[in-house]
């Protein structure tokens, strides 16, 4: 298990790498990058641009419900290893955002759980998200889309 929340830029090939190194025993790999988009909202037509992204979040605190979502994954399925790493700071569109890995001898628990953590990361996790549009700044609302995906993996 890794979590990782960082300023720094990250290769998924390279993670994935060091992820599966040796790991004899695993099946399938399920991997996530998420991305900084261009716009604001669900729909790139009429949604407002977005020229950066910045992240918030209260080290300590969001490294420990980070840990508590991959535990819960761990208690979900029988996962070899998972990997989260997310970062903070001044994004722009395009540049990665988050990664999320899940291992397992099978590959439905590893697409499952890799499912189950960015679902409930990205309800769960505390980061705070200001858009930088040419309109000027704002304030990422929660979106009902996120907390409807959660929901699938509420007991």
């Amino acid at each position: 298990m890794a979590v990782r929340v960082q300023r720094e830029d990250f290769d998924p090939g390279a993670e994935l790498d060091r992820f599966s190194a040796g790991k004899t025993s695993v099946g399938g790999v399920c991997l996530f990058v998420g991305l900084v988009r261009d716009y604001a909202g669900h729909d790139p037509a009429s949604g407002a641009e977005v020229r950066a992204m910045t992240l918030e979040h209260y080290p300590g605190m969001t490294e420990r419900q980070l840990e508590s979502i991959e535990a819960e994954a761990r208690r979900r399925w029988p996962l070899e290893d998972t990997l989260i790493i997310h970062r903070h700071g001044r994004l722009e569109p395009g540049e990665r955002i988050v990664l999320v890995a899940a291992s397992s001898a099978h590959r439905d628990a590893a697409f499952e759980a890799c499912r189950f953590l960015i679902d409930w990361l990205k309800t769960k996790a505390p980061f705070w998200k200001v858009e930088h549009t040419p309109e000027g700044d704002a304030w990422v609302e929660a979106k009902d889309s996120d907390d409807e995906a959660a929901k699938r993996w509420q007991p």
